[in-house]
């Protein structure tokens, strides 16, 4: 797919002094792993993300929740980092300053090359102990199988450190966001002078609210998405594409 990058854009970046990325389920929708409000399917076609990625669903029944996380689980493990990941990493090395956050769950970033990510809703790969003690929590989940039936509550995986049980590392429904992700997003939007969305539909805050943070302190808006969102009519630069197409187009061009 060519992409025309606009001269703007690059004269941007070309002269910025910091940049930071904001990415969304777009990015990772492009290596096979399906977006959050995707359709369930197979065993899990009558539930929706809403009945098991909250609190009040793993106090209710934590082995269905953790089968989930584990189908879950093996779908991320199955994916690549694609072109999209790999040339922020690029980008990254062509700026004096960069920060990425990242909406997504996945690790792509991190196994493209992408270092000191922030991560805003966590990390579906890690555990963490389900009563916040602070413990050691090997990332391990359920025997691998697709079966919802109850087998016990013997076999979940549970804290080394307190024998509570582990949780899948991930920000559920009606919980803050990790204070550290905040003040490091909110730390780089401040001293940004180019923020770019990527692959977001800019509509969960509040890393939606990123974009106006970084807008009210003078930063160049660039949105990559192949479909318009509520951020569109606010950007200096809109490239209507994949993240996979974009970014490597730009990173080719600032390299010229």
């Amino acid at each position: 797919m060519a992409v025309s990058v606009p001269a703007g854009l690059l004269a941007a970046l070309a002269s910025a002094r910091h940049v930071v990325a904001l990415t969304g389920s777009g990015i990772s929708a492009e290596s096979g792993v399906p977006t959050f409000r995707d359709a369930q399917t197979g065993l899990w076609a009558k539930f929706s993300p809403e009945q098991l990625a909250t609190p009040e669903a793993f106090a209710r029944d934590p082995e269905l929740v953790w089968r989930w996380y584990r189908w879950r689980r093996d779908l991320v493990a199955r994916a690549q980092p694609n072109a999209g990941h790999l040339a922020l990493v690029e980008l990254a090395a062509l700026v004096p300053a960069f920060a990425l956050v990242t909406q997504n769950v996945d690790g792509l970033h991190q196994r493209a090359g992408s270092r000191d990510v922030v991560e805003f809703h966590g990390n579906i790969l890690v555990d963490r102990c389900s009563v916040a003690c602070e413990g050691p929590g090997p990332a391990r989940a359920l025997p691998a199988t697709t079966s919802i039936a109850s087998t016990g509550d013997d076999e979940l995986p549970r804290c080394t450190a307190c024998g509570a049980l582990l949780r899948p590392g991930v920000v559920w429904f009606g919980e803050a966001i990790p204070d550290a992700a905040l003040i490091a997003a909110h730390r780089a939007v401040r001293e940004c002078d180019v923020f770019i969305s990527i692959g977001t539909s800019s509509l969960v805050f509040p890393a939606a609210g990123l974009a106006s943070d970084a807008r009210r302190a003078g930063a160049a808006l660039i949105e990559i998405n192949p479909s318009p969102t509520p951020l569109t009519a606010a950007a200096d630069f809109v490239i209507e594409a994949p993240a996979g197409a974009a970014l490597p187009a730009i990173v080719a061009a600032l390299r010229r």
